[in-house]
């Protein structure tokens, strides 16, 4: 069984992604990990280099910024990374510049990777979700945030990444996956409110770069506003081991009431109700299908 890890990545530094401790955190279960790296002059492919292990892979890519609309150029980008995995691949492992595996759920993964190695009707492992927000303390806990995703996928020359890289299909149909019991730690949404600000006018422009008006309505933003959100909760558990250093440098303060809800209907208010009561996300849009 071999396992190859991929991702993109495009002004890390500029940005502050994790990708790093993103790179670091799958690589005891890689045999190789391919990271394209965007045009940019950052330093981000220094910082990748700085890694300093044999098992990295690095190609360059130049991004097309004309196919920003709906965020599919980060689709195609992930699957330029998907074409320089090697042919003898079993299992290829998915990974966003600011996602990480917690050390403490890879003997999970391995085995779920070794269980299913051959049983060619599974062609994904089906991760569960912590979105932070804030800070690190804090994470999302409505429907605003996708609770599941692939992030390991059978190695098939067929499958392609699906819209804007949030998952896969195999030619045009959804994936047959395995749930695996373990996290993706998502930190998209942890930066003090300057720098925030800053990558979320970018991400923006992935999506509605061509949206002059929005784009010039929120390009003056100076500090990205933490209290628009709908319901958190307090974080109580153990970050990643690679997180630890990068936590410990943060340089800003959240607070939040977590019995302060702001559901935006009343349809999201009883939903939300529904499954804080009985654990069961109604409705919910699925990228894949359980076997």
């Amino acid at each position: 069984m071999k396992v190859t890890g991929f991702t993109f990545v495009r002004n890390a530094v500029r940005f502050d992604y994790p990708v790093t401790e993103a790179i670091r955190s799958i690589l005891p279960l890689c045999d190789e990990v391919v990271v394209s790296v965007g045009n940019c002059d950052d330093g981000t492919l220094e910082l990748i280099r700085s890694i300093g292990s044999p098992k990295i892979r690095i190609f360059h890519s130049e991004w097309d910024d004309n196919i920003r609309a709906g965020g599919r150029v980060l689709a195609v980008e992930t699957d330029k990374a998907l074409e320089h995995i090697s042919r003898d691949t079993t299992w290829a492992f998915y990974i966003q510049a600011d996602e990480v595996v917690h050390e403490s759920d890879l003997p999970l993964i391995r085995a779920a990777m070794e269980r299913y190695s051959n049983d060619d009707q599974v062609e994904g492992l089906l991760f569960r979700y912590r979105h932070f927000y804030g800070s690190y303390d804090y994470v999302g806990d409505s429907r605003i945030w996708y609770n599941h995703e692939i992030r390991v996928i059978r190695y098939n020359p067929g499958i392609r990444s699906y819209r804007d890289a949030q998952g896969f299909r195999l030619q045009g149909r959804k994936l047959r996956v395995k749930p695996v019991d373990a996290y993706m730690y998502h930190y998209g949404w942890v930066k003090n409110p300057e720098e925030q600000a800053r990558k979320w006018i970018n991400s923006t422009s992935l999506y509605h770069g061509n949206n002059h008006h929005l784009m010039t309505r929120i390009s003056s933003t100076e500090k990205f506003d933490y209290s628009e959100v709908d319901s958190l909760e307090r974080f109580s558990g153990k970050h990643p081991m690679v997180m630890l250093d990068r936590i410990n440098r943060k340089n800003w303060q959240f607070e939040h009431d977590i019995s302060r809800k702001q559901f935006k209907n009343i349809k999201r208010k009883l939903l939300y109700w529904v499954e804080k009561r009985f654990g069961v996300r109604l409705w919910d849009y699925r990228n894949y299908k359980i076997i």
